[in-house]
């Protein structure tokens, strides 16, 4: 089982990194990347809430939508349970950390919409569901957490890069969101490289 979690990290964070491989979750990776520490923040927002949001969504299809015959309302289901993980998250923030909560704006609630979240809830149905479920849920976890950490990673790169674009002078064409392209691009292509790897 170690061996299989080891594999499923190395898998979610370099090779099939939801932002640079799978695209998805790209609009708080543009939208909340132009500070290092604002990316690092929301970075451990997603991770909070894809990994909790894992192992309820595990559960719940399997104890009440697989129980009562309701499968095919599993979309429904996994968007209103990290809509309410959200608003847990964004209370905290607000009571406890404002300046982050702050600095995050209108990119904490769409954490709710992020589609990396809910691919994550998904894909983990789609493979585990049918394994037992002490197996199910511990693999549903650990996909979601390094999927989360692979996106951390991602966009706090992205933020150190773009921190530093911000002192260069690119030509008046590329300045603001077309740079910002191109270096996602470009950091896309470097990841690439590890899909050549073996794992399996």
């Amino acid at each position: 089982m170690l061996k299989d979690i080891l594999l499923i990290m190395l898998s979610c964070v370099l090779i099939e990194n939801f932002i640079f491989s799978r695209f998805l979750g790209c609009c708080p990776f543009l939208g909340v990347s132009e500070k290092p520490d604002t990316a690092l923040g929301m970075g451990c927002a997603v991770i909070f809430v894809m990994t909790l949001a894992s192992a309820v969504c595990n559960i719940v299809y399997r104890f009440v939508l697989v129980a009562f015959n309701l499968e095919y309302l599993y979309n429904i289901a996994f968007i209103l349970i990290i809509a309410a993980l959200v608003q847990f998250i964004e209370m905290f923030l607000k009571k406890f950390v404002p300046s982050l909560y702050s600095a995050l704006g209108i990119y904490l609630p769409l954490i709710t919409t992020n589609c990396a979240v809910l691919g994550a809830v998904i894909i983990n149905m789609q493979k585990y569901a049918s394994l037992p479920f002490g197996k199910s849920l511990i693999y549903s976890v650990a996909f979601g957490f390094f999927s989360a950490v692979g996106f951390t990673l991602a966009i706090v790169i992205f933020a150190g890069v773009r921190a530093r674009i911000a002192y260069s002078e690119p030509p008046k064409c590329f300045k603001g969101v077309p740079i910002a392209l191109v270096t996602a691009g470009l950091i896309a292509m470097a990841f690439s490289g590890f899909s050549g790897m073996q794992i399996g």
